[in-house]
């Protein structure tokens, strides 16, 4: 399947805010997005444009493209995840936050395991992870609540995962989640509600985006 494989900086350069791709990068100065770097779109010309009046359809682009960007989604994979959205019962926008955030490789980088989506996405597609004792390589893999994921057995021995494991203390497990780091592995408690989902998205406009 296609994906985007260029600058991740560039993205959130062209959404003037940080969407967390490069994990511990983003947090120091070295970010594309400080405010004493350039405050302005990527692009040869846009330092010179003046600024123009986003429209009401700009401003629902941009926040559907800062969820995709945020994700690791493409196009045609948001559009069947908003068709899904729609079909269940409550609010779209954050049914469709709730199956973004159920994805295998966010979990993953929820629990800890890795730095960024981006790396999560990576380490499930070179099969690191298993889910119910199952090996899976899918990112996109939607996980159900009372589900197991854990670093499968060879690993374990890996140096990335130790490291990992031994950084879990100093970051923040969502509550819908549970983290075993003796058994490198974690749990599915419930499904994440609004208030449980720290990214920094107006999934109504999003909602509006695809009503059009």
């Amino acid at each position: 399947m296609a994906r985007y494989t260029g600058p991740a900086c560039k993205l959130c350069r062209r959404e003037g805010t940080k969407l967390l791709l490069k994990g511990e990068r983003c947090f120091t100065p070295k970010c594309a997005v400080e405010p004493n770097k350039r405050p302005y779109p990527p692009g040869q010309h846009q330092q010179q444009q003046r600024r123009r009046k986003v429209s009401e359809f700009g401003v629902q682009l941009r926040e559907k493209q800062k969820a995709k960007h945020i994700y690791g989604v493409l196009e045609r994979q948001f559009r069947k995840l908003f068709a899904e959205a729609d079909r269940r019962s409550g609010a779209t926008g954050e049914n469709l936050l709730q199956l973004l955030e159920m994805r295998l490789d966010n979990i993953v980088y929820r629990l800890g395991f890795a730095d960024s989506r981006r790396e999560a996405r990576q380490m499930v597609r070179h099969g690191h992870f298993t889910v119910n004792g199952r090996k899976t390589d899918i990112p996109s893999c939607s996980i159900k609540v009372g589900d197991i994921i854990a670093v499968g057995e060879p690993s374990k021995k890996l140096e990335q995962f130790k490291i990992a494991i031994e950084d879990v203390a100093r970051k923040t497990i969502p509550s819908w989640l549970s983290i075993d780091p003796a058994a490198m592995s974690g749990r599915a408690l419930s499904a994440p509600t609004r208030l449980d989902i720290d990214a920094n998205l107006n999934e109504q406009l999003i909602v509006e985006h695809y009503s059009r």
